[in-house]
């Protein structure tokens, strides 16, 4: 099983907390987190992109950084982890995420990847006049394939001539294109899926619940199905945070810590955000990060425990089948980090082939 971190490339990480670790994005903290992962062995890294935070007292991803300038610049500081950035798909046209994708691979030749998002939080967009109406909620897939078919034709020929609805390519040529570049897409929706069977070598899917590390195989099943339509093999990757300490105990009160902190405040901020798109169904991303069960941490799976109680649950997290890797955050990512490379990823049966550079 393939193991990857998502960077902290916004404040605070990944906890809606004002009693979790507080801390501001910086190229530094993304060196430090990105080369130790680098070190230790870890398969990928993956940032997001975000263009409007939730507020509320943590001003909770207020701050951000841009996902491709970041991976830019850890493609240049790394020697082998493959590296993600996310294009947020309403704003910057194929054909600059194509030379853009060309550029990073000359830093790294053949360890760039990309994630593609289709947009749910309107604020992000409506600020800048690019939230193209309610109607992308129903119709963002469509847009989607639209955007991926160009971008995979400028990513593998160098030319594109496609026409289409959102879409016109008049003999648009890139130059140098770069070779083999996965693309990941994060819908979970049956929608989704549909899309990422049909276009994406991954699918970017939430664990689910606490401690609870085979919750989420129903994912993988519909992805299943959906790629044996298209004839297609597409990979599987689970994000899940790591609470850890020397024990069972230690790691818990962190976890309930972090809990007695909500920030209120920005969490009503994602729930009315949220709600528009969560009107597809709950199988989408955005229902379940915003439900109010432990929407602290946007509800991904969470794994809280000893060292050797999380390394046991990522090897359950490895028998499902269907599963390609697993996208790790972490309350503190520098200890995180340090603490997965030497306590964790050693006991882990399903990592015993890995060799750390530490």
């Amino acid at each position: 099983m393939e193991i990857g971190v998502f960077v902290p490339i916004g404040n605070n990480g990944w906890l809606i907390s004002e009693t979790s670790p507080q801390y501001m994005p910086t190229f530094e903290l993304n060196k430090k987190v990105t080369q130790a992962a680098d070190r230790y062995g870890l398969d990928f890294a993956l940032s997001m992109i975000k263009l409007r935070g939730f507020g509320g007292k943590t001003e909770f991803w207020e701050h951000n950084l841009e996902s491709f300038t970041l991976m830019a610049g850890l493609a240049a500081v790394t020697e082998r982890i493959k590296i993600f950035a996310t294009v947020a798909t309403l704003t910057i046209p194929p054909a600059i995420v194509a030379r853009m994708a060309g550029t990073v691979d000359s830093i790294a030749p053949g360890r760039f990847g990309i994630n593609l998002v289709t947009g749910w939080q309107k604020a992000e967009y409506d600020q800048m006049g690019l939230w193209p109406g309610e109607q992308h909620y129903s119709d963002r897939y469509n847009y989607l394939a639209e955007y991926t078919t160009i971008l995979r034709e400028l990513l593998d020929t160098g030319v594109s001539d496609f026409k289409g609805k959102y879409f016109e390519m008049h003999d648009c040529r890139v130059s140098p294109h770069p070779k083999d570049v996965k693309l990941i897409c994060a819908g979970s929706s049956d929608e989704g899926l549909a899309f990422t069977a049909q276009y994406a070598d991954y699918a970017f899917a939430l664990g689910k619940g606490t401690n609870t590390p085979q919750a989420f195989a129903g994912v993988n099943a519909r992805l299943k199905a959906a790629a044996e339509k298209t004839g297609r093999k597409v990979g599987s990757y689970l994000l899940f945070m790591i609470i850890a300490d020397e024990t069972d105990e230690k790691a818990m009160a962190k976890w309930q810590l972090y809990r007695e902190g909500a920030d209120q405040d920005a969490l009503k901020w994602l729930t009315a955000q949220a709600a528009p798109n969560a009107k597809g169904g709950a199988n989408t991303n955005t229902t379940q990060l915003a439900a109010p069960e432990s929407a602290v941490n946007l509800n991904m799976g969470t794994l809280v425990g000893s060292y050797e109680s999380v390394a046991r649950m990522l090897d359950e997290v490895a028998e499902v089948p269907d599963t390609a890797g697993v996208l790790l955050t972490f309350d503190d990512f520098v200890q995180g980090m340090e603490d997965f490379g030497t306590k964790i990823q050693p006991l882990m049966a399903c990592r015993k082939h890995v060799k750390s550079a530490a």
